[in-house]
């Protein structure tokens, strides 16, 4: 039996406003195993674990139990505390009487009974812990970055600068991400492309820094220190390194001039060849081939390019190649791109030309886009006169056809948009139809008054109904003015869409490789919300920008930086602790069926021949191992094991067992 001190935290009044912590205190002194039981206002500060060092001093304590809050928060904490103490770290449990108990109830009594009964839980599972002694594994000295947008870019740079090796992969041909197709940048208004092309000229030419553009992810195994990383290297049937970017291909390609080819970057404005570079900055400066749409490589026919390249770098015979690659960290920054507006009819985007979202306004509005800068209705190419811009369409919805939260940076932009259509073309009338107005940044709300005040923006808030196609080639908007509480039907010459941001389509692929967590809306979850912001629950893996969620500029760069130094803190360590609380196999027990193998997702169990014996055993057997540096102690192996031959460190079924017949006695 254990000797346990047991210390119940008031939590200010988080805690003892619901729980009577007293009466907790005074109940679990006559659980097995106990003896000590004390509470305190707030037990994690510097004077409640003196106070926790002291009793397990004084009386000789081989095991505590916690009442406070959740173990995500400060079981590290209270395990550094113990330590210190000379307590072995994994004898201390958590009872989380706060989320679990106070946070949820209003009655005094009840709240109080549960958190009597976790803390009797905890006791219970204590009495069966054993000291476990973590272990030990190098780290690699290179990181991986997922994608090649401001988010990755800053990352890597910050990582490169001190002085660690880093590869970006980019599955486009050209880093530069969504930022590289926009105009100007609130609330500045700075020219987008002069911010970020010295970024990405230095990121190609940084010694520390290894570009993979036009290549994916293709799978992930190891764990933190030691992720194997394969990328395919796609196939751009141009030779990079002979390549000169003199752009005699593009201007040679007869597809180029067709305009067939819609080009993803201009959002489909206008046509690309099937020999291209994205856009004229592109890094690195080499085009690549569009397999699906080059008629020589549908037909056999053409070869144009080929032929007229003066330095003979274009390859059809190339091939993608796999790479293999070994990263201490990953850092995910895989971008955001906006909804699809197929279910959204009202609006008549597929209706319409003059119907555009923000983004195709973006490159109507920059002078390497479609229109070179002149902003223009793509139905006649004539400048309209009157604008209307349509907030939150598929933000902030409770149904099945957008997304219930805000996207953050729409109401920024929109203003943005109206200062630039109004500085070039002040006689320009725009409208905007909003729900709520959002600017939280700094100096966001002094920049949307300024469309209000300075450039005479419309402001309405209500809601548009339905945007219809008129014979004449304008468009009727019909909206409510929830203010003055009337229909407005407006004729229009152009409507732009706000449309909802969404993470990147693959990023779901790449939190399944990584075992990263993502929430409903796919946007990847971080360890913990305050304390923990860049880092995913798996270890060594961090977030950097729009796939966390919807950020702007600043706060992505911000990110970016905060990723960057968690990666650095890591990189900057020899070795690794590896966490005890892993897996292990009872060999008179396993049947060799590979049960837990195959649904183990770190890799971590493999099958060997050994001679087991024990009572009316002795014989040799296929048994299942675990290699304990990469078992992240998940128990997916414990629960599916048919035999029950495996078992998991820190949470032995026996302990769960124990915790669950204490709660039900």
């Amino acid at each position: 039996m254990q000797r346990i001190g047991v210390f119940v935290c008031h939590c200010g009044t988080n805690i003892a406003a619901t729980v009577d912590v007293k009466k907790v205190v005074e109940l679990v002194r006559f659980e097995p195993g106990v003896v000590f039981a004390d509470d305190y206002m707030y037990m994690c500060s510097e004077a409640g674990q003196e106070k926790i060092g002291e009793a397990i001093k004084e009386h000789g304590l081989t095991g505590l139990v916690i009442c406070s809050c959740s173990p995500r928060m400060h079981e590290k904490t209270f395990r550094a505390c113990a330590e210190k103490a000379g307590l072995n770290p994994y004898m201390v449990e958590i009872a989380n009487i706060r989320e679990q108990c106070s946070w949820i109830h209003k009655d005094r009594e009840e709240a109080t009974e549960k958190a009597v009964i976790l803390a009797r839980a905890a006791i219970a599972k204590v009495n069966l812990n054993a000291p476990l002694q973590e272990g030990e594994s190098p780290v690699t000295k290179r990181a991986l970055v997922i994608g090649g947008g401001i988010a990755g870019i800053q990352t890597a740079l910050d990582i490169a600068d001190a002085g660690y090796q880093v590869d970006i992969v980019e599955r486009e041909p050209s880093i530069g991400g969504r930022m590289s197709q926009f105009d100007k940048t609130f609330p500045t208004l700075d020219c987008a492309s002069c911010i970020l092309t010295p970024k990405m000229v230095e990121v190609n030419q940084h010694p520390n820094i290894t570009l993979y553009t036009y290549s994916e992810v293709e799978g992930v195994s190891g764990y933190v220190g030691n992720f194997d990383v394969q990328i395919r290297k796609k196939a751009r049937s141009v030779d990079m390194a002979a390549c000169t970017g003199c752009g005699e291909c593009q201007a040679k390609c007869p597809l180029g001039k067709s305009g067939k080819i819609p080009s993803e970057f201009d959002r489909g404005l206008r046509g690309r060849s099937a020999i291209y570079m994205p856009f004229a900055q592109a890094v690195p400066a080499v085009p690549v081939i569009d397999r699906e749409n080059c008629t020589y490589f549908k037909t056999g026919k053409c070869g144009i390019c080929a032929k007229i390249c003066p330095s003979k770098a274009v390859n059809y015979e190339q091939e993608d190649e796999i790479v293999t690659v070994k990263y201490g960290a990953i850092v995910v920054a895989t971008g955001f791109d906006i909804i699809n507006l197929d279910k959204y009819g009202e609006y008549a985007y597929n209706e319409s030309p003059d119907v555009i979202t923000s983004i195709e306004l973006e490159r109507l509005m920059n002078a390497s886009g479609p229109t070179g800068g002149h902003l223009e209705r793509m139905s006649d190419h004539k400048q309209p006169k009157d604008i209307v811009f349509i907030q939150c369409v598929g933000s902030r919805c409770d149904d099945e056809r957008g997304k219930p939260y805000c996207s953050k940076v729409c109401c920024m932009y929109t203003a943005k948009h109206a200062m630039l259509i109004k500085d070039h073309w002040p006689d320009t009338n725009i409208t905007v139809f909003y729900i709520d107005v959002r600017t939280p940044g700094k100096n966001f709300d002094e920049f949307y008054r300024r469309a209000v005040e300075q450039y005479h923006v419309n402001y309405v808030k209500g809601q548009v109904g339905k945007v219809i196609p008129q014979p004449d080639g304008s468009l009727m908007v019909q909206a409510v003015d929830m203010l003055d509480n009337k229909q407005i039907m407006k004729k229009t010459d152009m409507v732009v869409l706000a449309a909802a941001i969404e993470p990147n389509k693959g990023v779901r692929k790449i939190a399944t490789m990584l075992t990263a967590s993502i929430d409903n809306n796919d946007f990847l979850t971080e360890a913990h919300a305050k304390l923990r912001p860049v880092e995913s629950p798996t270890a060594g893996i961090f977030l950097s920008g729009m796939a966390q969620g919807p950020k702007d500029i600043p706060e992505t760069v911000s990110q970016a930086g905060a990723a960057a130094v968690k990666v650095v803190g890591l990189l900057a360590k020899d070795k690794l602790k590896t966490n005890p609380c892993t897996a292990k196999c009872d060999p008179m027990f396993c049947n060799g069926c590979s049960t837990c193998a195959n649904v183990c997702p770190y890799g971590a169990i493999t099958y060997e021949d050994q001679l087991v014996r024990g009572p009316g055993v002795n014989e040799t057997r296929r048994v299942a191992v675990v290699n304990n540096a990469l078992c992240q102690g998940c128990g997916a192996c414990t629960t599916s094991c048919p035999s029950g031959a495996m078992d998991l460190q820190g949470f032995s079924n026996r302990q769960i067992t124990t915790e669950v017949d204490s709660i039900c006695r």
